[in-house]
């Protein structure tokens, strides 16, 4: 268990945002044309370290896991920079191809970086359904198993019933189901989504994050009991210890500020045992990122 300690007392584990981007639009080797649209003007501009840091301080995160947004090797060594610079920054998600035969020169070569601590595709854009389930795919996914890269399944809830496939097929590959799987809280539709997140939930190695779900729900209407079945659906599945916080910064902004996010879900938290909150705020994804954190002079009162 990570404490912050300070005059001999144990204070609040380190909190940690399992679940945020940044994107610079000056950087035009990336694709950035999916926010350049109307529809997404709220994130049609840059976000950076020094953007996310005000809403860190009033939430009182410690740290942050960067998520990729491009598949694109170049994007990974960008973020790994940003980390280097900015030690709030505990991990970096990035990217490879999986099906590429030199997807394991890659790994190691990622891995040497301490702040490296995982790899997602962007699953739920793939114009095939079952891409993750595809030979080439599961090949790349066992060599993520044989280094204990953790992989982030970004699945709309059409994908959700692959976990299982991926579960019993890969035992010892942390899997973390990104955003719940998107359910459709606009429409309060539950009842599949349920069945294959419990199904998901059967496999010790498969987590899932708390994250991304007021873009999932009505933008300029929601509140957090339109948020609670889902959160309470993957608790009562995962149990705390495998459920953790992500605040999906900034393509939560189409939705609500950050700061919204985090009252919604400790809304709906708030009821669990201060155990049950340490691990959903920071200790799941230490343990699954396997973070190496210090403690940031700021958190050194009680909160």
């Amino acid at each position: 268990m990570i404490l912050n300690r300070h005059h001999g007392k144990n204070l609040m584990a380190l909190r940690i945002d399992a679940h945020q981007h940044f994107w610079d639009l000056s950087h035009t080797e990336f694709d950035y044309d999916w926010v350049k649209t109307d529809h997404l003007a709220a994130i049609n501009e840059t976000f950076l370290p020094e953007h996310l840091q005000p809403h860190l301080a009033s939430t009182h995160i410690d740290h942050s896991v960067v998520v990729q947004t491009q598949h694109n090797l170049a994007e990974n060594e960008w973020a790994l920079n940003l980390a280097e610079k900015h030690p709030f920054i505990a991990g970096v998600v990035g990217w490879v191809d999986l099906s590429s035969t030199a997807c394991e020169e890659h790994i190691l070569a990622l891995k040497e970086n301490p702040k490296f601590v995982g790899i997602r595709h962007v699953t739920q854009d793939e114009p095939d359904n079952d891409f993750i389930v595809g030979d080439l795919i599961l090949r790349g996914l066992a060599v993520l198993e044989k280094h204990t890269v953790p992989f982030d399944l970004l699945f709309y809830v059409q994908h959700l019933k692959h976990a299982v496939k991926l579960g019993r097929t890969f035992p010892d590959l942390p899997l973390v189901i990104d955003h719940l799987a998107k359910p459709t809280i606009k429409t309060g539709e539950i009842t599949d989504w349920a069945s294959d997140l419990r199904a998901a939930a059967q496999f010790s190695n498969i987590h899932c994050k708390l994250s991304g779900l007021i873009t999932e729900a009505t933008w300029n209407n929601w509140t957090p009991a339109d948020l609670r079945p889902y959160i309470e659906t993957a608790l009562e599945a995962f149990g705390p210890r495998r459920c953790m916080f992500g605040s999906d910064w900034p393509v939560c902004k189409l939705a609500g500020s950050y700061e919204q996010v985090y009252g919604a879900l400790m809304e709906v938290v708030g009821d669990l045992s201060r155990d049950e909150q340490d691990w959903i705020l920071g200790k799941t994804a230490t343990e699954f990122y396997q973070l190496k954190l210090e403690t940031p002079r700021s958190a050194v009162a009680l909160r």
